[in-house]
């Protein structure tokens, strides 16, 4: 999968944040960096949020990548 609008390759994590914060039956997808910019937010932040939903156990996140 790759951006939408940069067209960068995506990580797993990217798809999930963009699933949480915009639309869970998404099918394709902003990077971190054009969806803060969407948001009008830094990519720290997001960074924060990714975060918190994976120990929050959120399903959107593969597995591997929620115990951080």
């Amino acid at each position: 999968m790759v951006c939408r609008k940069c067209g960068r390759t995506l990580t797993a994590d990217e798809i999930g944040l963009y699933k949480k914060m915009v639309h869970r039956g998404a099918t394709s997808f902003l990077c971190i960096s054009c969806l803060s910019a969407h948001f009008g937010c830094s990519e720290e932040l997001l960074r924060q949020k990714m975060v918190q939903f994976k120990r929050m156990g959120c399903m959107l996140f593969p597995p591997e990548n929620r115990e951080e």
